[in-house]
């Protein structure tokens, strides 16, 4: 939170089957209709795998053949929750991911090497992908350095956790294969280290909870990663009622969203895309009506910077901003724009304006929008 503002938000669950987990699965029918075949993870929970992951398949109960079949065993993990109608999806490309690195199974094409998130400076970009450290764990799997890197001042934390992430991988890779169907071969930790894990450390100054089975779990990863972590205890004033996280989360299910300068945002998600309209509200025209909607832009590109990231939006998104008779001003917003989607800890962008004067953006879909998330809940 920043400002009495959520910069993201997610309703934590208890789920057998999480993103992350990975599984000794069961190929129940493939349907090269639609080129997918239908995983089996045990006790009938249907699952979504491409049929292109054929290649990268490591499967349990034959030598691979770079085909799939109904009735084979295969490793793979949950890579997307279900949503709304659609199965959870899986992937064969097995990964495990820490606050600071990302170890993965190479493709048959993939090339040595570290890659690093394009986020962080150029000199840290060469400093990790020079390092002797990391070299021989990038021979044995794809090593990915995170943007949360940045806060490194010495390589060797970021060292030790791609070693401990790809040693577990390897592990899993020679374990699985003598596994029974259907076993568990890794259960991600809770959803709230992963939260933590995932929000650059550059955002918040400490963590704070007020569930003491919570506090004791995090405690052993805030300490081991030099995060201030404090239980909260105050019985006459709840934590969520300190940070009004009801009346916050209020605002973020709100279809208006006003802006300090009396214009307003109108965020209407649909099937196909969601559509962002913003209005000049309560402004009155003054003299310089063209610099005022240009600031009033500014703003709104900001909040929706934020509401994208805080109610976890994904897909196309189409902005109306407010029209402005000067090109010039139209290109600084959709810079500015695409400056503040590279803070997204999830890929976004801003394409264009299309034909009819509309921003073009998008964002992956990585989970369901917050909404969705609290009707579940």
């Amino acid at each position: 939170m920043r400002n009495n503002q959520i910069l993201s938000a997610q309703v934590i669950k208890s789920a057998k089957y999480a993103v992350g987990n990975i599984y000794v699965g069961k190929i129940q029918s493939i349907s090269q209709n639609i080129g997918a075949a239908f995983i089996d993870l045990g006790g009938g929970y249907l699952t979504f795998l491409p049929l292109a992951e054929a290649q990268t398949a490591k499967l349990t109960n034959r030598k691979p053949d770079g085909s799939l079949k109904t009735g084979d065993e295969l490793l793979v993990q949950i890579a997307r929750e279900p949503m709304k109608t659609k199965l959870a999806g899986v992937t064969t490309k097995l990964s495990l991911a820490g606050q600071y690195a990302v170890v993965a199974v190479k493709g048959k094409h993939q090339s040595v090497g570290i890659q690093v998130s394009s986020k962080l400076d150029a000199k840290s970009q060469t400093r990790f992908r020079e390092a002797d450290s990391l070299s021989e764990i990038a021979n044995r799997f794809r090593l990915i350095v995170r943007t949360n890197a940045a806060s490194l001042s010495e390589i060797e934390p970021l060292t030790a956790e791609a070693q401990s992430l790809s040693d577990t991988l390897q592990r899993i890779l020679e374990t699985g294969p003598s596994r029974t169907c259907f076993s568990c071969l890794y259960q991600k930790e809770p959803d709230y280290i992963t939260f933590v894990e995932n929000t650059y450390r550059s955002e918040y100054d400490e963590v704070v909870t007020d569930l003491p089975e919570v506090y004791e779990v995090l405690s052993v990863f805030c300490q081991k990663q030099e995060i201030p972590l404090r239980l909260y205890e105050d019985a006459l004033l709840p934590l969520y009622k300190l940070y009004s996280v009801e009346s916050r989360l209020k605002e973020l299910t709100e279809k208006k969203v006003w802006l300090k300068s009396g214009g307003y945002l109108v965020i209407e998600p649909t099937e196909a895309l969601i559509s962002i309209d913003v209005n000049t509200g309560k402004y009155e025209s003054g003299k310089d009506k063209e610099e005022t909607f240009y600031r009033i832009n500014q703003e709104a590109a900001e909040m929706i910077a934020l509401h994208l990231r805080a109610r976890n939006l994904s897909g196309i998104i189409l902005v109306d901003f407010i029209n402005l008779k000067e090109k010039e001003r139209e290109r600084a917003i959709l810079e500015y724009m695409r400056e503040l989607l590279k803070k997204d800890p999830v890929p976004a962008r801003a394409l264009d304006m299309t034909g009819l004067g509309l921003m073009e953006l998008t964002r992956k879909k990585i989970a369901p929008s917050l909404a969705e998330q609290l009707k579940k809940g």
